[in-house]
């Protein structure tokens, strides 16, 4: 049977905010989408069974994570990374460049080069080109290929932040010319320029002149505060191709993805949900909950009484309590299930309200409770 192409269409608009769908060959992905972060080729704490159960359409993996460990040759060898980790789902994996920046013992940058820098596991020294990023996505056969960038540290400085986006753009036609054209995958560009309007804007013209199958923006979640983000979202959100997915990296809470819809963005990822279950933090439809609170010792509710799936309504707050306080491992498995499952809820909710014409008042509803 032939593979499908990528392909990405506009279901309905309620303003900037819009439902879509992307088709790949490994199975369709209904936007707005969260992807959890399956860093070192798994979800921790869940089998991809679960995670599916969850509603979760697509997830992501991380290339500074797997060339180092364990090499993408021994995935290669297991015939990729969804063979690898057994994994029907299709997969994004990130260029690594953030990873560089923010985990790398020592890195320099080289505009030639790439990235040179130390394992943060055990100070080895790695070269990571753009060239060389697409070849170990390649490798390990995702479906959405992300280009290399320079994922610079949160500025005032607008040279260093131009200078940076410049090299980005640079890596851009790099990274561009070794992918090729492979209508069975997907490569986003990455639009940099920090907080300045004038470089986001020329940053995304250019890479829309090289031309990507889809549009991330870079370089945000990196310290600055939430009205800082919706802002720079505010001020391209009318200049990204309405035709391709828009991507923001790394984000979010609940409320930064329901303003970032508001203002145009289609897919999102985070290791959020995932960490914060691991260390006893719920997301609920009524906010967080810190469940190590003694208050939860005598309170036998669940996290949420109308949750159907998975059974996790069959876990009282209780039982949860006693879980994190004596540090057993299913703690961490059934609070990252249920903040999966209510991140899957939210993007449901989203998609619903778009189509129905009623996304601002649920945005309004919820924007401050979450």
């Amino acid at each position: 049977m032939a593979m499908k192409n990528f392909a990405f269409k506009v279901l309905n608009e309620d303003n900037f905010a819009r439902s879509g769908l992307i088709e790949t060959h490994r199975g369709k992905i209904n936007t707005p989408a969260f992807m959890p972060v399956g860093t070192q080729a798994t979800v921790k704490a869940c089998t991809i069974d679960d995670i599916k159960k969850t509603g979760s359409e697509i997830i992501l993996s991380n290339t500074y994570h797997l060339m180092i460990r364990p090499g993408v040759e021994r995935i290669q060898s297991a015939g990729g990374l969804h063979n690898f980790m057994n994994c029907d789902l299709p997969i994004l994996t990130d260029s690594g460049g953030f990873q560089v920046m923010s985990l790398s013992k020592l890195n320099k940058i080289d505009r030639e080069k790439g990235a040179i820098f130390n394992s943060h596991v055990d100070g080895k020294k790695f070269f990571l080109s753009p060239e060389e990023s697409i070849r170990i996505q390649l490798g390990l056969n995702s479906d959405i290929v992300m280009i290399m960038d320079e994922c610079p540290k949160n500025s005032n400085d607008y040279n260093l932040i131009k200078k940076s986006m410049d090299l980005s753009l640079y890596w851009a036609e790099r990274s561009k010319k070794v992918f090729g054209n492979n209508p069975h995958k997907a490569l986003f560009g990455i639009v940099q320029g920090g907080l300045f309007k004038d470089l986001r804007i020329k940053s995304l013209n250019e890479l829309i002149n090289i031309g990507f199958d889809g549009y991330a923006m870079g370089g945000l979640a990196v310290g600055e505060s939430q009205k800082e983000m919706f802002t720079v979202l505010d001020d391209i959100k009318e200049f990204l191709p309405p035709e391709k997915p828009h991507y923001l990296m790394g984000v979010g809470t609940p409320s930064d993805i329901l303003g970032a819809v508001k203002r145009g963005i289609d897919m999102f990822d985070c290791v959020l949900p995932t960490r914060s279950g691991r260390t006893g933090l719920a997301f609920t439809w009524k906010g967080r909950i810190n469940i190590k609170n003694n208050k939860y010792k005598t309170d036998n509710t669940p996290l949420d009484q109308n949750c159907r799936n998975l059974n996790l309504n069959k876990y009282s707050k209780n039982y949860l309590n006693h879980l994190f306080n004596t540090n057993e491992i299913l703690a961490s498995m059934l609070l990252t299930l249920h903040n999966i499952n209510f991140y899957q809820e939210l993007m449901f909710s989203i998609r619903k309200n778009i189509n129905e014409g009623t996304f601002n008042e649920f945005h309004d509803k919820y924007i401050d409770k979450l």
